[in-house]
């Protein structure tokens, strides 16, 4: 059983084996079980909130309004986090081993709206969608990791016509091929890895928003666009 004293709510549990998983609160806690769940291990040591008070002095902006509460949480398949303030004042990462969460500028005066990995993994680089239909991405170069213990990384917006509607999420289908869908339905693609998009008409005919797209390389790189309504749209790829 969970201790009444967790910080924050559970928000997602990965299952890592036999009796084995990973659990993460909506304060940035993260516990493992390797017993079925009788028992839970703490693997961040310091809170969001204390973190907060030791480095505020560095500068991170937004970092006196955090309200104890993360949001839109990403797990890669390292077990990388990435996670954004609830009011989107600035976003913080984690990896296996850290005893902290690492808080990092977001780089402009726009809120942010999501965030996620290129490619799924944090090594690849991070992208950020931004109140007003904004796209900024942060790829590693020449094969480097992204420098995940810097505050500011080097995003490059994107260059994305939506008219000001929001981006709700974003994913890669291969090194070249990104998705981006939103507001209204609408959805974009880049074949240039993010650099520029094209509006695509494939949900022009659906009300609704678009909320989560994803793409599946374990099964045949399927791809899945979830809506509103139980909306859900099917990658075919180009036609003929």
């Amino acid at each position: 059983p969970l201790s009444p004293k967790l910080p924050g709510e559970p928000t997602g549990i990965l299952a890592k084996g036999p009796n084995q998983a990973e659990m993460i609160t909506s304060s940035g806690a993260v516990y493992t079980t390797e017993n079925a769940g009788r028992n839970w291990k703490a693997q961040v040591k310091e809170t969001i909130d204390a973190t907060l008070n030791r480095v505020s002095a560095s500068g991170v902006s937004g970092a006196s309004y955090f309200t104890g509460s993360i949001v839109n949480e990403q797990r890669d398949s390292q077990g990388s986090y990435i996670a954004v303030s609830s009011r989107g004042n600035f976003f913080l990462t984690w990896e296996p081993g850290q005893d902290f969460w690492i808080p990092h500028n977001r780089g402009t005066s726009r809120r942010i709206q999501n965030m996620g990995f290129v490619r799924g993994e944090i090594k690849n680089g991070l992208w950020m969608t931004l109140n007003g239909g904004k796209l900024l991405v942060s790829v590693a170069k020449d094969g480097e990791a992204i420098d995940l213990q810097s505050e500011e990384f080097p995003f490059e917006e994107a260059n994305i016509k939506t008219g000001g509607y929001g981006i709700t999420d974003v994913a890669w289908r291969d090194d070249d091929e990104v998705w981006a869908v939103g507001g209204s339905n609408t959805m974009y693609v880049s074949k240039d890895n993010g650099k520029n998009f094209q509006f695509d008409k494939s949900a022009n005919d659906i009300p609704g928003n678009l909320y989560n797209v994803k793409f599946f390389p374990d099964y045949g790189n399927a791809g899945w666009a979830l809506g509103s309504s139980g909306l859900l749209l099917q990658y075919v790829g180009e036609k003929a």
